[in-house]
């Protein structure tokens, strides 16, 4: 597996556009091009391919860290980088209000729901695995 591979990859599961790319990697003072970042996403057989270096992977990966934990002095909690990153990238995160919690009871009134539908007149059965020769 190749670094462009790699970058690739991680570019689809985070979801990462060209631009959100380029400014992970000013993070890390790395200066890139969208036309270069193009060119590592690019099939290996086009003439514009470019092969990612070590340089710029390890860069990419350095500014991914200070984009989602953050630095010493202003930690951030990855989980609400990533949930602002799903949800619109313009709006700061906000913490979920009463909607996770009528979720909640919902899910607990759904369970009290089946468990008095359960017959509890049955009795459980004891299997016994012996090979029969």
């Amino acid at each position: 597996m190749t670094n462009n591979d790699i970058f690739k990859k991680l570019r689809v599961a985070l979801k990462f556009r060209d631009d959100e790319i380029v400014q992970i990697l000013e993070l890390v003072d790395f200066k890139i091009s969208k036309s270069e970042l193009g060119a590592f996403f690019r099939n290996e057989d086009h003439p514009n391919y470019m092969e990612c270096g070590d340089q710029v992977l390890r860069n990419f990966l350095n500014g991914l860290v200070l984009h989602l934990r953050g630095t010493k002095e202003n930690p951030k909690t990855p989980g609400e980088v990533l949930l602002g990153m799903a949800g619109n990238t313009d709006k700061p995160v906000q913490k979920p209000t009463q909607k996770p919690a009528q979720k909640n009871i919902s899910k607990r009134d759904f369970k009290t729901k089946q468990m008095k539908k359960v017959d509890t007149a049955i009795s459980s059965v004891k299997y016994k695995n012996k090979k029969k020769s």
